[in-house]
């Protein structure tokens, strides 16, 4: 039936197109032969509107009448040429799709060699490399600024990390950068506040909450954080750890520093602990390819003043 249905829309459209062009030369040539072109300036079509005002029986100029004719010309030669014909792709088989990849492989040709030149390089040398920090600028401002901003600096409201602290969610290694940058990161803080069970609803969020500010020094209710500690030791220590200070593989963040990627204050904890956090770094791998990644990975650890020292 889908194959029916979409051959029904392929000659529509063939017919629609051909119909549509033709029409307009047969009533361009209806128009012509019937005008009066010897009439004088007072015959009229006999139309009259406002008891004086006539239409006049003039034909189109000459010059005009051949312009539009070789509009109709075109258009059927143009149909014939490119796709415009449903699914006939035209005699030269133009697309768009294959003008895009002629422009792609024509801009590879001329940049490859640059990307090339440092491909081969440790990211550690490459951060340090000037020309290549220009070009990693570049390459950030393009495909990064729109999530961690001009400055690199993220976002606190939206969940975008800063990329200029030594803090670093999944790992600052150089290939952690390069794998956070290739096949992008999921990161989930599931919700607790449909599960009264599991925190004590919105009273042990807040316990949670004051002992989760104590861990990074910040200001605190002594008396509800030591029953928020029984809490974390019971539910939160899976994978931010006994001690606080998360795990790097799973992307659960170090509750310990003073980094907060969605905001430090009693209530952004509470909300955060019951409604839970799920936040996406898109995969780049199809689109930017090992050379630019890799230059843009030192980029990033450039920012940051190089690679975490573990």
């Amino acid at each position: 039936m889908s194959d029916f249905v979409n051959e029904f829309w392929n000659w529509y459209i063939v017919l629609i197109v051909l119909v549509s062009i033709v029409a307009c030369g047969i009533f361009l040539w209806v128009q012509s032969t019937g005008a009066k072109g010897g009439a004088p300036a007072t015959d009229t079509t006999g139309h009259v509107w406002d008891e004086s005002l006539q239409e006049y029986n003039h034909p189109l100029p000459r010059w005009w009448m051949w312009l539009f004719y070789a509009t109709v010309v075109f258009a059927l030669v143009y149909v014939v040429l490119y796709p415009a014909l449903g699914r006939f792709p035209g005699v030269y088989g133009w697309t768009t799709a294959g003008e895009h990849q002629k422009e792609v492989e024509r801009v590879d040709a001329q940049v490859k060699p640059l990307f090339d030149k440092y491909a081969g390089m440790d990211i550690v040398k490459v951060s340090a490399d000037k020309s290549a920090m220009e070009m990693g600028g570049r390459l950030y401002q393009t495909y990064c600024v729109q999530c961690h901003g001009a400055t690199a600096q993220g976002s606190r409201d939206r969940g975008f990390p800063n990329l200029t602290d030594k803090d670093w969610q999944w790992g600052g290694a150089p290939e952690q950068v390069v794998e956070t940058i290739t096949n992008g990161r999921m990161g989930v803080m599931p919700p607790y506040g449909g599960n009264p069970d599991a925190v004590g609803g919105e009273t042990g969020a807040r316990e949670l909450a004051n002992y989760v500010r104590s861990l990074s020094g910040l200001s605190h209710n002594a008396e509800l954080a030591a029953k928020g500690k029984v809490r974390f030791d019971t539910v939160c220590f899976a994978c931010h750890g006994a001690d606080g200070k998360g795990m790097q593989a799973l992307g659960a963040p170090n509750l310990t520093d003073k980094t907060w990627l969605y905001g430090s204050s009693e209530a952004k904890i509470v909300e955060t602990i019951t409604q839970g956090r799920t936040n996406q770094m898109p995969a780049w791998k199809e689109f930017l390819g090992d050379n630019k990644i890799h230059l843009l990975a030192a980029y990033v650890l450039n920012l940051s003043g190089g690679p975490e020292k573990k």
